[in-house]
């Protein structure tokens, strides 16, 4: 199933599932104007076609004691296949990376990273990323207050 194939049924069915992944079945049928059986099918069909790859559920950062983040520019020593595939297998290992993107420009990586506080983030950046394969240079930025985060996709 492709974007082009979602009728209005399928997009409002995203849209309130992306807001609450944890509804009832009939809850959803009743919110979008479906029986619960044709809404039930199509869930599984979204599941099914990869539309809907996971559910999960989202922490709050700070309560859970990470109330630090940073997003950190990472530039290799080289591009090559096999440098950035020990990069990438090593950010995959490290639950403090919470999320890793490749690059199109100055620095090859960008990630984000949670911490507990200064001192966490000081040995997550010694001990961590600047022990990372290929690593050449790390510069990091603290973003002083979070003005918008969702996980919703506008569909």
């Amino acid at each position: 199933m492709r974007a082009e194939d979602l009728d209005d049924f399928d997009r409002a069915i995203l849209r309130a599932l992306m807001r609450d992944g944890r509804m009832t079945n009939a809850e959803l049928a009743e919110r979008v104007h479906l029986s619960p059986s044709a809404c039930l099918r199509r869930v599984r069909a979204l599941e099914e076609c990869g539309v809907i790859s996971g559910y999960v559920m989202i922490l709050d950062a700070a309560r859970a004691g990470l109330s630090g983040s940073a997003f950190v520019f990472v530039t290799l020593e080289q591009q090559g296949r096999a440098m950035l595939d020990a990069f990438e297998r090593e950010a995959l290992r490290r639950p403090e990376i919470t999320e890793c993107h490749l690059l199109a420009g100055q620095a090859d990586y960008l990630l984000r990273v949670v911490f507990r506080d200064s001192r966490d983030f000081e040995r997550i950046h010694t001990d961590i990323l600047t022990q990372m394969p290929g690593v050449s240079r790390v510069q990091s930025t603290l973003p002083l207050r979070t003005v918008k985060a969702t996980t919703d996709l506008p569909i």
